[in-house]
């Protein structure tokens, strides 16, 4: 029994230490270099590490950046700061130091200067004076070296870190993963106390959100009920159930439409270096049409009135007008989400193209089924003596007979 409480016991002393190694990774840590910094950070995603030492009288930041598990030289490395702080969107922007190992020597670093997540950190200054810049590859593990003069009173920073494959010698895009998304925080340069960002899956959601929102509504919705107003009424026995088919998608649509224009307002507050303006101009427009119309139909006058004509005529451009700009602006939004994430919505943009591809031949195939249904009726109604004709004059009127009209 005294043995193996002994055995648990050394066990556990051993458990111990193993957990507070790996617990201060950084603070254990030796450079072949012998360089030593005042405070290190195990940094919470990619088994990467940041040691600096910052003189807040000079603005002086030496740092060291180490990447963990770097197996193959075709594979980027990179470090940068964010001087406009914005944590939910910290690639836009960012100043770069990136290294790349190479196979038969040290790696090459560099700096680059990040405006659009299309980049493929081509070699640039940057808006901080750099010196000292370079780079080891040793372990499978790659450590950038660095001085960087900081604003006079600068005390915290955004800063980010990434790694990627290469084709040839170029760096492309970064994998999407939960971790790399998340490899972003505010960090203390005092204190070494840190803001972690739990923002990207957040982000993500409220442009789904978003996105779903005004695809299903302006791009969805206001169609479909184009669709019923200008081919149901044909049909005698549709009515009046267009009518409330259409007056029912118009008004979801314009109900769920405000609610994504005040998502994607949001969004664009919180997404500072995304060019969204005529993605939100348009959608403004929309919102401004789409009330107009509610306010025509309020106001719709009686089918007999004098102004009928011309409320109707008013009533299809604005409509049409605001089918046309809805379908725009989604694929607007879509050319806006790949300068600022890339190709992630790439399905998302393809299944509406599918949708809008449907509903196309569905008004298609109704215009031309309508159009011979509306013929037919006409060469009827001509073909039956007068007193009937009269008769049932009261239905092409109403949108029944030859009188072919939305």
């Amino acid at each position: 029994m005294t043995s193996m409480l002994r055995v648990v016991l050394v066990l556990s002393v051993l458990s111990c230490l193993v957990l507070t190694s790996s617990a201060q990774t950084c603070k254990s840590h030796s450079f072949s270099n012998n360089k030593r910094f005042s405070t290190c950070r195990d940094l919470p995603h990619l088994t990467s590490y940041l040691h600096w030492t910052y003189d807040k009288s000079t603005g002086k930041l030496d740092i060291a950046f180490r990447y963990s598990g770097i197996t193959s030289t075709d594979t980027w490395v990179a470090w940068a700061i964010n001087p406009r702080n914005k944590l939910g969107s910290a690639m836009i922007g960012a100043q770069t130091l990136v290294a790349i190992p190479q196979s038969n020597g040290s790696p090459i670093a560099y700096t680059s200067s990040i405006t659009s997540t299309r980049t493929r950190l081509q070699e640039g200054s940057i808006s901080y004076p750099v010196s000292g810049l370079t780079a080891t590859y040793q372990n499978n593990e790659v450590t950038i070296f660095a001085t960087l003069t900081l604003p006079n009173g600068t005390t915290s920073f955004v800063h980010l870190w990434q790694d990627g494959p290469l084709s040839g010698s170029t760096p492309q895009e970064h994998s999407e993963s939960s971790a790399h998304q998340n490899a972003k925080e505010v960090l203390d340069l005092v204190s070494g106390t840190t803001q972690a960002s739990s923002s990207g899956n957040s982000r993500a959601q409220k442009r789904n959100v978003h996105g779903m929102l005004n695809a299903v509504s302006w791009g969805i919705l206001m169609p479909m009920g184009a669709l019923f107003a200008r081919y149901l009424k044909v049909f005698k026995s549709a009515d009046p159930a267009w009518f409330y088919l259409h007056v029912t998608c118009q008004t979801s649509a314009y109900i769920v439409g405000v609610a994504g224009l005040g998502t994607g307002l949001k969004l664009s507050d919180e997404s500072e270096g995304g060019d969204y303006d005529t993605h939100k101009t348009l959608g403004i427009l929309l919102v401004f049409l789409g009330t107009l119309q509610v306010f025509a139909l309020l106001l719709r006058p009686n089918k007999d009135h004098k102004y009928r004509f011309y409320w109707n005529v008013y009533h299809h451009l604005v409509g049409y007008a605001t089918i046309i700009i809805s379908i725009i602006n989604v694929f607007v939004g879509f050319d806006a989400l790949e300068d600022f994430v890339g190709n992630r919505y790439d399905t998302w943009q393809h299944a509406y193209i599918g949708i809008v591809g449907i509903l196309g031949v569905i008004a298609v195939f109704l215009e031309v089924y309508t159009c011979i249904l509306v013929s037919k009726r006409s060469h009827k109604e001509r073909q039956m003596p007068l007193g009937n004709i009269n008769g049932g004059a009261a239905n092409g009127v109403n949108g029944y007979g030859s009188s072919y009209r939305v």
